[in-house]
């Protein structure tokens, strides 16, 4: 298990858009990946679940990957939030 935590860039937050683009990053991976915020533990292979987050621009989340591909997977996910998640 591999984590990382990351401050959100973009100034909308994880609505559908960026949500979609973290979701679409997280599905190339074969790992378990989630992030925690505020007490709460989000699946970020699944839209519903990252937008269920309510994350807001400038909040900091953990990123969590378990599985084989854990450190390529953790990395592409730090690198997607740190560009602005297409914003």
């Amino acid at each position: 298990m591999v984590s990382k935590k990351v401050v959100i860039q973009n100034p909308t937050g994880l609505h559908l858009r960026p949500a979609g683009i973290l979701c679409k990053t997280a599905m190339q991976f074969k790992s378990m990946i989630t992030f925690t915020f505020d007490n709460t533990t989000a699946n970020a292979k699944s839209v519903l679940s990252v937008l269920g987050a309510c994350v807001k621009s400038g909040d900091e989340i953990e990123i969590i990957c378990e599985g084989s591909d854990e450190q390529a997977a953790l990395a592409a996910m730090v690198e997607a939030v740190e560009s602005g998640l297409g914003e």
